[in-house]
C-alpha cells in the first residue's frame, strides 16, 4: 500500500515539475512571438491555397471535356492568379518573421518598459531582411553582384527569381527572417537600454521623435548585418546559405516518418499535462511546411507539408477522436459519455475537441493516455505511406484548419484521393479508440449504477 502511494506522490510531482518546465517554456517571449507570426500566416497561406487551386483545377477534376472547358473561361486568368499566389505565398517570410519582430518587440516594450516602437523594429527588420536577400560574391577586389540566366537558377543584380517571386523572401526563407528578426530587436532593445538614441524636444511631433530616435538603432542593425553578411561572403558564402543549412537539416529530419512521428508524440504528450501542444509544436514547425509546401508547388516531393495535421492526423481534434466522438452519441452506454458526446459531436467535424480533452477528461486521464496518443500515430502513418509512396497525391495547399473530414483533404491535395485518405485515417484512428472506449464507459456505467444504488 505504502509503495502505491509513494508512486502516485512520484506521479503528481513528475506531473507538476513537467506542466511547469513546459508552461515557462510556452510562457517565453521568444515562444509568445512564434506562435503570434503562426496566427499571422494562416490567412495569407489559405488564401493563396485559394488561387493555386484555381490554376490547377484541371488536374482536381480531371472530367472528360472539363480541361477544354477550363481552359476557354477560367484558364484565361491562371496568370492573374498566379500573381495573386506570389502576393501571399511568395512574401512568407517578411510576413512570418515581420510579425515575429513586431510582437517580440511589443513584448518587450510592455515587460520591460523599454520606450521601443514596435513599427520602427518591423521597419529594421525590413531594411535587415533585404540586406541579406541579394546574392554577392568577392571578386576581383571588390563585391560584386551574383548573375545567372539558366534555366534552373536565374539570379539577376543578386536577386534570384523563379514565376514564384523573388526566392529568399518567400517561405524558403522563414528561418533566415527568424534569426535576423530576433537579432533586430536584440540590438534595438541594446542601443534603448544603454540609451544611444537621438532625443528630440517635447515639442516635437511623435512621429518626427520615433524615426528620430530609431535612427541610430537603425545604423547599428544595417552595420552588423551588413558585417556579418561580409564576413561570410569573403568566404564564399551569406547568412542566407548559413542559416539555410540547420533549417534543411531540421526539414528534412521532420519530413522522415520516425521524424513525423515525433512530431505527433510531443504535441498529444503535451496535450496530456493540459498545455497546448497543437499551437506550441507547430509554432516551430510551421516555417518547415510552409516551405515544402512552396517545394512540392515547384515539384518536390514532401509529406510534411502545408497542414498534413489537420488533413490527415487530428481528424477530429487532437487525438483523433472524430470517430470515438461519433461512438460515444451512438453507442456510449455511460450518461456522462454519451452527454459529453452531444456536446462534441458538431465541434468535433471541424476539428475542435476541448469538450472531450477536458469534459471526458483526456488530459491527466491515465486510461486514455495509451488511444489518445497511438490514435494519431496510426493515422499519421497511414497518411504518410500513402502519400510518400504515391498512392495519393502531395500535398500543395494549406485548407483551414476547421475543415470538415474529407473537403480538408482534397484541398490540401487538390485530389479526390486525399479526401478518401482522410477518411480512412479517421477511421484506423478510431479502431485504436475503440477498446479503450468501450472498456471506459463499462467503467463509467458500473460507476453511476452503483450511485445510483446507493440512492435508494
Amino acid at each position: 500500500m505504502k509503495r502505491g502511494v509513494d508512486l502516485m506522490k512520484i506521479s503528481d510531482s513528475f506531473k507538476e515539475s513537467m506542466t511547469e518546465k513546459v508552461g515557462k517554456f510556452a510562457g517565453s517571449r521568444f515562444v509568445r512571438a512564434i506562435m503570434d507570426a503562426g496566427y499571422s500566416v494562416i490567412a495569407f497561406s489559405i488564401i493563396g491555397a485559394v488561387f493555386l487551386i484555381l490554376q490547377i483545377l484541371p488536374q482536381a477534376f480531371q472530367i472528360p471535356g472539363f480541361a477544354e472547358l477550363y481552359a476557354n473561361t477560367v484558364g484565361h486568368f491562371t496568370n492573374l492568379f498566379q500573381v495573386i499566389y506570389n502576393s501571399t505565398m511568395g512574401i512568407l517570410a517578411l510576413v512570418f518573421a515581420g510579425t515575429f519582430t513586431y510582437s517580440y518587440t511589443k513584448i518587450y516594450q510592455e515587460e520591460e518598459h523599454l520606450n521601443l516602437n514596435p513599427l520602427s523594429s518591423l521597419f529594421m527588420f525590413m531594411m535587415a531582411m533585404f540586406i541579406t536577400v541579394p546574392q554577392l560574391v568577392w571578386k576581383n577586389g571588390s563585391v560584386e553582384f551574383v548573375q545567372s540566366l539558366s534555366k534552373t537558377n536565374i539570379i539577376g543584380g543578386g536577386y534570384a527569381v523563379s514565376t514564384s517571386g523573388v526566392t529568399r523572401i518567400a517561405a524558403v526563407g522563414i528561418f533566415t527572417g527568424l534569426v535576423v528578426g530576433w537579432l533586430t530587436v536584440q540590438i534595438y532593445r541594446f542601443t534603448i537600454k544603454h540609451n544611444w538614441a537621438i532625443k528630440m524636444p517635447a515639442a516635437v511631433p511623435a512621429g518626427v521623435a520615433n524615426s528620430f530616435s530609431s535612427l541610430i538603432p537603425g545604423f547599428c542593425v544595417a552595420i552588423v548585418v551588413s558585417l556579418l553578411n561580409m564576413l561570410l561572403i569573403f568566404v564564399g558564402t551569406d547568412i542566407f546559405k548559413v542559416l539555410y543549412i540547420p533549417f534543411s537539416f531540421i526539414s528534412n529530419i521532420a519530413d522522415t516518418w520516425w521524424g513525423f512521428l515525433v512530431i505527433i508524440f510531443l504535441i498529444h504528450f503535451l496535450w496530456w499535462f493540459g498545455i497546448h501542444g497543437a499551437t506550441i509544436i507547430s509554432s516551430f514547425y510551421t516555417p518547415i511546411v510552409l516551405a515544402n509546401m512552396a517545394s512540392n508547388k515547384l515539384g518536390a516531393d514532401h509529406f510534411f507539408a502545408g497542414d498534413p495535421m489537420n488533413a490527415f492526423v487530428i481528424i477530429g481534434g487532437s487525438g483523433a477522436t472524430l470517430g470515438m466522438t461519433i461512438w460515444l452519441v451512438s453507442r456510449a452506454k455511460s450518461i456522462q459519455l454519451r452527454e459529453i458526446g452531444k456536446a462534441e459531436i458538431v465541434p468535433a467535424f471541424f476539428n475542435i475537441n476541448e469538450p472531450i480533452l477536458f469534459g471526458l477528461p483526456i488530459v491527466y486521464n491515465v486510461q486514455l493516455f495509451i488511444p489518445f496518443v497511438l490514435a494519431p500515430i496510426a493515422s499519421g502513418i497511414v497518411g504518410y505511406f500513402a502519400v510518400t509512396t504515391h498512392l495519393v497525391d502531395k500535398i500543395i495547399a494549406q485548407q483551414p484548419w476547421p475543415t470538415p473530414i474529407g473537403l480538408g483533404g482534397f484541398m490540401a491535395t487538390a485530389s479526390w484521393k486525399g479526401g478518401i485518405l482522410a477518411i480512412i485515417c479517421a477511421t484506423v484512428a478510431f479502431v485504436v479508440w475503440y477498446p479503450f472506449i468501450r472498456h471506459y464507459d463499462r467503467v463509467l456505467l458500473k460507476q453511476e449504477q452503483e450511485q445510483e444504488q446507493k440512492k435508494y
